[in-house]
């Protein structure tokens, strides 16, 4: 019997067997080359999971909803990389959970924001975008400012992380081996058992908010959007076919 295309779309059992044939090639094609493939994510050094404040900030984000109009995901084209910077690595969320690299950009690309802008740019911007950006349409988050930050269950945020596969130690052993992976300095702030220092006395150094005398949500936030796109050296990276277009 010859298949045509009306032969097949009447003629349910036959439709589902190929639809299922096409879909069983399809998956072989995506899913047997990674056996093949030694690390599926490359090895970044600069890589590390966030710190108790940072990833705090992250929470707060991800409440506030700012993934529905900022993405966090460059893709491998000109144009994006002349905006943007270098194109997103899988590496650089391998400790994200869930991932925000977004669909939609009302607003800019924020995978690399972090350092480009002041602590004092980013409070304002948040408390009122028209400050700093007159024409903006982002909505005004005045709260960030207000609100005393939470923090006393970051250690069993740290924990759940810790269950899905980020990195945070709470033996000896855990420690030891961060130090070796991400150096002492690191370590010490991905451990567990100081989480409530660690995150206080981030805040404390580096005054996100511009006021010392209060630890606030608006503190959390900054210190999340200053450090994306912060810990590789993308000058060790080659360019080739986009740094011709600079």
């Amino acid at each position: 019997m010859k298949l045509t295309h009306e032969s097949i779309e009447i003629n349910a059992g036959l439709m589902v067997a190929l639809v299922m044939l096409a879909i069983t090639i399809g998956g072989l094609v995506e899913i047997v080359p990674l056996y093949y493939i030694e690390d599926t994510v490359e090895k970044v050094s600069g890589i590390r999971p966030y710190t108790p404040l940072e990833q705090r900030g992250r929470d707060i984000y991800i409440r506030e909803g700012c993934v529905t109009c900022h993405s966090q995901m460059i893709r491998p084209f000109r144009d994006e990389d002349m905006r943007y910077g270098h194109y997103s690595l899988a590496a650089e969320s391998k400790y994200d959970h869930p991932f925000l690299w977004g669909s939609k950009r009302t607003g800019p690309d924020l995978a690399r924001v972090g350092g480009k802008y002041s602590n004092a740019w980013h409070t304002q911007h948040l408390n009122n975008p028209r400050d700093v950006v007159p024409e903006s349409i982002m909505p005004a988050y005045p709260w960030l400012l207000k609100n005393e930050l939470g923090y006393s269950d970051v250690a069993d945020r740290m924990r759940a992380l810790k269950m899905v596969g980020v990195p945070y130690s709470e033996t000896d052993d855990e420690y030891v081996a961060n130090v070796k992976q991400f150096g002492e300095e690191v370590a010490n702030m991905l451990d567990i058992n100081r989480a409530e220092e660690n995150l206080v006395a981030q805040a404390q150094s580096q005054n996100y908010d511009g006021n010392r005398k209060r630890l606030t949500e608006m503190d959390a936030l900054v210190a999340y959007l200053q450090v994306l796109g912060t810990m590789v050296d993308f000058s060790q990276y080659d360019e080739g076919y986009f740094a011709t277009f600079r």
